[in-house]
């Protein structure tokens, strides 16, 4: 049958179901969110009149639920206005609506029985061809079918979204024996196109897999702090993102997780799996439990395996707990040389075998840890997966790794790492060495641009199913590059289109990016008919690289800043005016430079979780790459549809003036300053470029013809720079910015109304172009702006002076 997903009911409003309620609303699905009446009054309530048969008392607990996720951070709405979408409502007097749901999702509290009593209700009023999931982390799925229908049992299934569900790409799809195939294919497709979801088919096994192995990991490594001596702050030193880990690492997570919910877990772990052979790693080690017994559960109760304290000065300060001595420490420097060597190495496939080379105690943490972990997932192979990518994809998405184990193991060599592992005492499943007696010596490998995995089933390598709608550039990487540099390079993607990767710090624009770009618009127009800009990495680009530019000013080389910042413009005009369509697909950072590229091309596949401003202001300047040409260009392509000309303008200067960022794609669009109708959004970052691409087809294939520079843009001189000029120096007055702030919307005032001209005039946009970089220059010999970039550099923040 052909599905449509056009409205949802979320059963329970609690942290998971009001925010998975807020991502069904993000890609514009109406949403009726349930839960319990409240069985007494508040003492508001009772100073209002109210009674508990008053609706705002019946729905209170899921109006206060919903509002609070509204406002939490990280935000759960790519825009705030998406939670109109969303109807609140109670089980008692709105369960009958449910008949309007093409999918019904329960996120109820961790209780069986809880569960099938609700369950014994929705059946009630379900539609037949209803799909109904539980968002369930651990009850095995198929417990909750008792006195189910059949209908209800081919329809049933466990969806089993992270949290929070709009940023960890994970979705758990648990069949039980009696669903439908087709619901299964179903749920396996819609959350990956729909809800950019990574989508895992698992086995109905205690916490499924991504839990199974993660918490077998934090209670590896509690254990193992305690063998090794380690202390809280070295183990999240080594745990974090050197080894490819998220930045909150471990006891990090576990604070904002909640020590009581891991425990839990953990506890649930060992009763359920007897025949685990680390059962053992799951017995809550003593200095954990005595964290729960004194309530110290983490941010929720304020402090955990951290604590954070204001000091006299009111500086935020951080302290670690001293697990033997059980008393909070300052947060000090953690010192190994196994990580003062691997830190400067900046690519993670080159960094971590570094790190299990040294005779510290990092490195003895590192083997000690990683072989147990590699040992521990090819035991549940083919317990709670029958393939080793759905581990990966598992532990990737959830939980934030970088890398997933098996890919881990195959980078540090598989047979080199097992033949370490046995003579440490630690031996993999039966399977691995069968694997490597057969010859074959590696999980993966990639053939014709495709990952493979190696199927234990049938001792084969496989394509990894759903994939072939990926373009995954490091695939292409050992025979599809075409030209490449340190900060650059050149793949073809086929289907005449080639694809530019980016691979500086942050990606990071400086000259050899700038030099890729030209040589990538070079061989596309000879031999191609497009291009897509876009990488693999953590960000699309954190803009220009602004350690060189202050190199640069510090030694006061303004000629070769004045050339630097021409051949950026240059670049950006190519890409604009080249003759084959150029197509870029940010995700993430978005900034400065990065930005004013997307600015310049064709068209932007912009993912979901895109943040893309103008930050220029922030550390002084104003943008010079074109930016401050092309929001000026923008705003006057609208002068001519009855817009107001001033209050317009000003909406592109503020956007500037205030370095707003755009916190998603769905923002970006509102603002209507960075995205507009010609651009589109992926929700799955894994389908980013392969999306790119298409729109760079679709253009070639529609006639593609290059456009002709802009001669007449539309400027309003003096008439909009009072305007602008007074408003700075009005919030200057009031305080609301520094001198030097008020001297910088001085500079961008002049370059967006043209200069000092008398009327409104018409301009071109390379004499925009040179106001901007003026501008810059200017700005660049200011104390206050090197001292921001300075601050910037040093501590990732600007300051304000």
């Amino acid at each position: 049958m052909t599905r449509r997903i056009n409205a949802v009911t979320v059963l329970g409003s609690g942290v998971m179901g009001s925010r998975i309620a807020c991502h069904f609303a993000n890609i514009g699905v109406k949403v009726l969110l349930l839960d319990i009446v409240p069985d007494k009054l508040t003492a508001k309530e009772s100073s209002q009149g109210l009674a508990l048969s008053d609706k705002a008392v019946r729905n209170r607990i899921v109006n206060e639920a919903l509002q609070s996720c509204i406002r939490s951070k990280p935000a759960p709405l790519y825009n705030k206005s998406d939670a109109r979408l969303i109807t609140t409502g109670n089980f008692e007097d709105d369960l009958q609506h449910i008949e309007s749901s093409d999918w019904i999702i329960e996120a109820v509290i961790e209780n069986l029985e809880i569960k099938k009593n609700l369950f014994a209700k929705v059946e009630q009023f379900r539609r037949e061809d209803t799909l109904i999931t539980s968002n369930t982390s651990g009850i095995p799925v198929h417990l909750m079918l008792d006195g189910r229908s059949e209908n209800f049992r081919r329809h049933f299934c466990g969806t089993h979204f992270f949290n929070p569900p709009r940023y960890l790409r994970l979705l758990e799809i648990i069949p039980t024996p009696e669903t439908s195939a087709e619901v299964v294919d179903f749920l396996m497709h819609y959350g990956d196109l729909y809800l950019g979801k990574t989508t895992v088919l698992c086995k109905d096994t205690p916490a499924f897999i991504a839990n199974r192995i993660g918490v077998y990991s934090i209670m590896s490594i509690f254990h193992l702090m305690e063998q090794l001596d380690l202390s809280v702050e070295e183990i999240d030193a080594l745990t974090g993102p050197v080894s490819g880990r998220p930045k909150s690492a471990t006891f990090r997570t576990c604070d904002v997780v909640g020590i009581d919910t891991l425990v839990k877990v953990a506890n649930d772990l060992y009763k359920h799996c007897p025949e685990d052979e680390q059962r053992s790693l799951f017995k809550i080690p003593a200095y954990v439990q005595k964290l729960v017994d004194q309530g110290w559960l983490g941010d929720k109760t304020g402090q955990g395996f951290y604590k954070k304290t204001k000091d006299e000065q009111g500086k935020t300060m951080i302290f670690a707990l001293d697990t033997q001595a059980f008393e909070y420490q300052p947060k000090s420097k953690v010192r190994f040389s196994t990580l003062e060597s691997a830190k400067p190495v900046e690519h993670l496939q080159e960094r971590l075998p570094l790190l299990m080379k040294g005779d510290d105690k990092a490195s003895a943490f590192y083997r000690q840890f990683l072989f147990g972990l590699f040992a521990y997932v090819s035991h549940r192979i083919p317990e709670i997966a029958e393939a080793v990518y759905k581990v990966d994809d598992a532990l990737k998405a959830g939980f934030g790794w970088e890398i997933g184990p098996f890919e881990h193991w195959d980078l540090l060599g598989l047979e080199k790492t097992v033949a370490h592992m046995e003579k440490a005492g630690i031996s993999p499943a039966p399977w691995v060495k069968n694997m490597l007696g057969s010859g074959t010596t590696a999980f993966y490998q990639i053939k014709d641009g495709r990952r493979q995995y190696y199927n234990i089933g049938n001792a084969a390598y496989e394509d990894i199913p759903g994939t072939d709608a990926f373009i995954i550039l490091d695939h292409f990487r050992s025979k599809h590059v075409i030209w490449k540099n340190t900060g650059a390079t050149l793949f073809d993607l086929r289907e005449g289109i080639l694809g530019l990767e980016f691979h500086t710090k942050m990606n990071t624009m400086g000259g050899e990016v700038l030099q890729g770009i030209h040589k990538a618009i070079e061989i596309a127009e000879k031999d191609h008919r497009g291009l897509v800009i876009g990488n693999d990495g953590q960000n699309f680009s954190a803009g220009a690289n602004l350690g060189m530019v202050f190199m640069l000013a510090i030694e006061q080389e303004y000629d070769e800043i004045n050339f630097a910042i021409r051949y950026f413009q240059q670049t950006m005009m190519k890409i604009k005016y080249c003759s084959i369509p150029v197509v870029a697909a940010p995700h993430h950072l978005t900034l400065g430079g990065g930005c004013e590229l997307c600015l310049h091309t064709d068209r932007v596949q912009a993912n979901a979780e895109t943040y893309i401003g103008l930050v220029e202001v922030g550390v002084g300047l104003i943008p010079a790459g074109g930016g401050s040409k092309e929001m000026t260009a923008r705003a006057a392509e609208s002068y001519y549809t009855g817009d107001p000309e001033i209050p317009h303008l000003q909406n592109f200067f503020l956007n500037i003036a205030q370095a707003k960022v755009a916190t998603s794609a769905a923002e970006a669009f509102d603002m209507q300053v960075f995205l507009d109708g010609r651009d589109s959004v992926t929700l799955n970052r894994s389908r980013l470029i392969a999306d790119a691409r298409t729109a760079a087809i679709a253009l070639a294939e529609a006639g593609y013809t290059a456009p002709r520079e802009k001669e007449q843009i539309k400027v309003l001189g003096r008439r909009a720079m009072g305007t602008f000029l007074t408003g700075a120096n009005a919030f200057f007055t009031a305080g609301y910015i520094s001198e030097h702030d008020k001297k910088i919307a001085e500079k961008l005032a002049y370059v967006m109304c043209g200069g000092d001209l008398s009327d409104t005039s018409y301009v071109s946009e390379q004499y925009l172009l040179d106001l901007e970089r003026e501008a810059f220059l200017s700005l660049l010999g200011e104390k206050k702006t090197l001292e921001r970039i300075q601050s910037v550099l040093q501590t990732g923040k600007p300051v304000r002076n």
